[in-house]
C-alpha cells in the first residue's frame, strides 16, 4: 500500500505548489497527529486547514479560499469534509466511508451552502453542518469539475493529497466504480504543480466494467 502523505509533508507540498520559499518548521500534537506551524515569534498555528488557509493569504493566492460569500462557504464546508473524513491514516478498505457516505437524514442537492461549525464538539464529532448531512463524495462531483463547482481551490489540493494513497491503490473496477471521483482526481493530479513527487495514478479512459456506477 502507498504511504499516506503526513500533515507536515502535505504542508510542504503546498508551500511548493504556492511558489512560497519554504522553511518553515512543523511539528505534531496529540495522538491524531494534527499538524503545527511552529513560530519564533509568539504561538504557532494548529490544524490543517488553519495552517494551510495561512499559507494560501501568506502567497497572496486568497482566491484559493473562494471569492464570493457562497464560495466560500462551500470551501470551508469540503476543507471540514476533508480533515473530519479523509485522514492521514485512512486505508483502502474506508472507501465506502470516505468516497461514498450516506446522508444520515437528507441529501441537499446543490448549490451546497452551509454555516460555518461553532464549535469544537462539531468539528470533532463530524457534524459540522445543519442537517447533520454526510457528504457524498461521489455524487457531488457528479456534475462538477472541481468542488466548489468551475473554480480549483484548495479544496482541491488538500482533498487531492488526502487521497492520493488510497486511489493509488485502488483496482481498474474500484476506479470505475467511483467514475465521478476518478475523473475529479485525473484532473486536479495535471493541474500544474499539484502532483510534485507523488506517483501518477493511472486511469483507464475507457471503461472496461459496464456494470460500474
Amino acid at each position: 500500500m502507498a504511504a499516506a502523505v503526513r500533515g507536515a509533508e502535505e504542508l510542504e507540498l503546498l508551500e511548493r505548489l504556492l511558489g512560497l520559499p519554504g522553511g518553515n518548521k512543523y511539528g505534531v500534537q496529540g495522538e491524531r497527529k494534527v499538524p503545527v506551524l511552529q513560530s519564533n515569534n509568539g504561538p504557532g498555528l494548529t490544524g490543517l486547514m488553519t495552517i494551510a488557509a495561512h499559507l494560501v493569504r501568506q502567497a497572496r493566492k486568497d482566491q484559493l479560499l473562494g471569492s464570493t460569500a457562497e464560495e466560500k462557504a462551500v470551501v470551508q464546508q469540503w476543507l471540514e469534509y476533508r480533515v473530519t473524513r479523509v485522514n492521514g491514516g485512512s486505508s483502502k478498505e474506508d472507501i465506502r466511508t470516505i468516497l461514498k457516505v450516506e446522508a444520515e437524514k437528507r441529501i441537499l442537492r446543490v448549490p451546497l451552502y452551509f454555516e460555518q461549525p461553532d464549535d469544537k464538539e462539531q468539528i470533532a464529532t463530524g457534524i459540522c453542518f445543519p442537517y447533520s448531512l454526510q457528504l457524498d463524495l461521489n455524487m457531488h462531483l457528479e456534475d462538477k469539475v472541481y468542488l466548489a463547482g468551475n473554480i480549483f481551490t484548495l479544496a482541491d489540493i488538500l482533498m487531492y493529497y488526502g487521497l492520493h494513497h488510497i486511489m493509488v491503490d485502488l483496482t481498474v473496477q474500484e476506479k470505475e466504480n467511483y467514475l465521478n471521483v476518478s475523473r475529479w482526481f485525473n484532473h486536479i493530479q495535471h493541474y500544474p504543480g499539484v502532483r510534485q513527487h507523488l506517483p501518477d495514478v493511472i486511469f483507464i479512459k475507457n471503461r472496461l466494467y459496464t456494470n460500474a456506477h
